[in-house]
């Protein structure tokens, strides 16, 4: 031994084979094992700095335990392997990928996200089946030109490297349908992107774009373009072509005015704030009847136009920070409006009170400074109540419970429903009863009075606080429409309603998920959005076999279980505006299967 020590050898001689085990250790042979059975490897968070060989050639190799003399049974015949689909490396130390990777020519998903990887290795263009490649969340500088041959791609997701360019060879990827570029360096984009016409997301966020191409307007499968945090002065008229485009995210740029959209029928929801826009005008709203949400907020807007009513699909418009005086009275004929922000404008002739008791009385507020319609008019809108009317005629719509078996008393702002529009039923069956849009404080004790016939109830918009056990009663009830109270339980007994398929408390105050909602296995629809929900049960989710539609903004939700993605029966999950951190924000974007998916992904084997 003193020789070795004499030679300056003082390391154990059989080091290197001791790293290469423990390369290969840190991936257990089990999961190699069933990754032969499942097409599907994640070695994710492991803390690797290099891939071991094996797992490039675990579609080459023999195995191991092939070289055994032990007896196989049908599910250990790695002879009948499956090819490798799936491999998640992310959430390591791996500093470059080797030209071995074209040895998994199968691969459709490749995820290395969230590594220290300066340069891909052009031996990726050999994955020609591969649909969808994470790259995102390294240290790449450019993108090699081999990925033009990934004619297979749908997903490139490229956020949080350092590219200062893309390749011309990118516009090839003719089935590419999501791209994000967001958060790196790029000072221009090339009129290459014009040739992925079946884009269908486009993120191009947090670079230092002062323009974006007129090619972007052959983008006509486009849907979602998010250009945040840029340097954009204008955007170009060819925009305005893109006429599938449904959300336009123009944030933190340097706009001075907004854009015309003619074509864009489809756009839902239009957010162009903080910029330096000074003028808003009726062409630029006259074609956007679709729009649900438009963020103007800290801009310099002096006024808004009358032409504002136009959005008949408003539901939330945020002006805050600018630099508007009055309103436009005609902003009261936005019925589904129901988020109106102006805090920080200079407004003149509203009293700050009014502007702070919230969206509804403000609108009421301008409600009555509209002008009074002619009832002579060819609009033929009905005369003013007066002093003749019929007390019947004034408070219930007769010929509604006759021929629609309705009762409504909408939109009155009443403290409660008088006797007389119960009295007016009579021996009518009533299927429908609509009493929101007033100022109740409980659900009307007279509404037991209907149990034998009604379906559906809409008290929304109301100060109830506690649903009585009246309405427990209602054993025919198919829909509850419950939304803006001031709930924040249900009572157990409401699990009565067997036939109860949809129910609406968004606009309440709940900390927790209703459990007696579990218990009622013919629900389809939860609307429990905008609440101070905490968490959630997939457990007793997956116990609602009809569950289709769940609604879960703009909560207070931590995190997503894995566990509700085994919700099979889901059609639309919705969580956007919850601080949790994933799914991330793109996989939301990519609608319910794809979170469910994602969801499904992270459970363990």
């Amino acid at each position: 031994m003193s020789r070795f020590r004499r030679g300056g050898m003082t390391g154990d001689p059989r080091a290197g084979f001791r790293d290469q085990k423990d390369k290969e250790s840190a991936v257990p042979q089990g999961l190699i094992k069933a990754a032969r059975k499942s097409g599907q490897l994640n070695l994710s968070g492991r803390g690797l700095s290099e891939v071991p060989v094996s797992v490039w050639r675990i579609n080459v190799d023999t195995p191991e335990e092939a070289h055994s003399n032990v007896q196989f049974d049908a599910s250990d015949r790695w002879w009948e392997q499956t090819d490798l689909l799936k491999l998640f490396l992310s959430s390591n130390k791996l500093q470059s990928l080797p030209d071995d990777l074209m040895l998994l020519p199968a691969l459709v998903v490749l995820d290395v996200h969230d590594n220290l990887l300066s340069e891909l290795p052009g031996a990726i263009g050999e994955l020609v089946n591969l649909q969808k490649l994470n790259i995102s969340h390294n240290k790449l500088k450019f993108l090699p030109p081999e990925l033009v041959q990934l004619q297979n791609l749908k997903s490139l997701l490229v956020q949080q490297n350092q590219l200062e360019k893309i390749p011309e060879a990118l516009g090839q990827l003719a089935v590419l349908e999501e791209l994000d570029l967001s958060n790196n360096c790029l000072q221009n984009i090339s009129g290459c992107i014009g040739g992925l016409t079946h884009l269908s997301r486009l993120n191009l966020s947090n670079n230092k774009l002062k323009a974006l191409p007129a090619e972007i307007s052959s983008l006509k499968s486009l849907r979602q373009l998010d250009c945040t945090s840029n340097l954009l002065e204008d955007v170009p008229a060819s925009l305005a072509g893109m006429d599938s485009l449904e959300q336009l995210y123009l944030k933190q740029n340097k706009l001075t005015f907004l854009p015309e959209l003619p074509n864009c029928k489809l756009l839902k929801e239009l957010h162009v704030g903080n910029n330096q826009i000074n003028t808003l005008g009726p062409q630029h709203l006259s074609h956007l009847s679709c729009l649900s949400i438009l963020d103007l907020r800290d801009n310099k807007l002096k006024s808004l136009p009358d032409e504002i009513a136009l959005l008949k699909g408003l539901e939330r418009l945020d002006l805050t920070n600018n630099d508007l005086g009055s309103l436009p009275s005609s902003l009261a004929n936005l019925q589904n409006l129901k988020s109106l922000q102006l805090e920080g404008n200079p407004l003149r002739g509203i009293r700050r009170d009014l502007l702070s008791k919230g969206t509804q009385e403000l609108l009421k507020y301008l409600r009555g400074r509209l002008p009074v319609p002619d009832p002579k008019s060819e609009k033929g809108e009905a005369p003013a109540v007066t002093g003749m009317t019929l007390p019947s005629d004034a408070l219930v719509n007769t010929h509604a419970i006759a021929t629609l078996k309705t009762l409504d008393y909408s939109d009155k702002q009443a403290p409660a429903i008088p006797d007389t529009v119960f009295n007016a039923v009579g021996s009518s069956l009533i299927t429908i009863v609509n009493f929101s849009k007033n100022q109740l404080m409980e659900v009307p004790a007279r509404l037991v009075e209907l149990k034998d016939s009604v379906c559906d109830v809409n008290l929304g918009f109301n100060k109830i606080q506690t649903i009585s056990l009246n309405l427990c009663m209602l054993q025919k009830l198919t829909h509850l429409d419950m939304r803006n109270n001031f709930l924040a339980s249900l009572p157990d007994e409401l699990e009565a309603l067997t036939r109860l398929q949809s129910v609406i408390l968004s606009f309440n105050r709940f900390k927790t998920f209703p459990d007696v909602l579990y218990r009622i296995p013919t629900l389809e629809t939860i609307l429990i959005s905008t609440n101070q929900i905490g968490s959630i049960d997939p457990l007793q989710l997956i116990k609602l076999p009809k569950l289709s539609t769940l609604d879960l903004r703009n909560n207070d939700l931590l995190q997503i279980p894995p566990t509700l993605g085994n919700c099979e029966s889901l059609r639309s999950l919705n969580l956007e505006g919850n601080p949790f951190r994933n799914p991330r924000a793109a996989i939301l974007a990519k609608g319910t299967a794809a979170v469910l998916e994602y969801l499904r992904s992270r459970l363990p084997n």
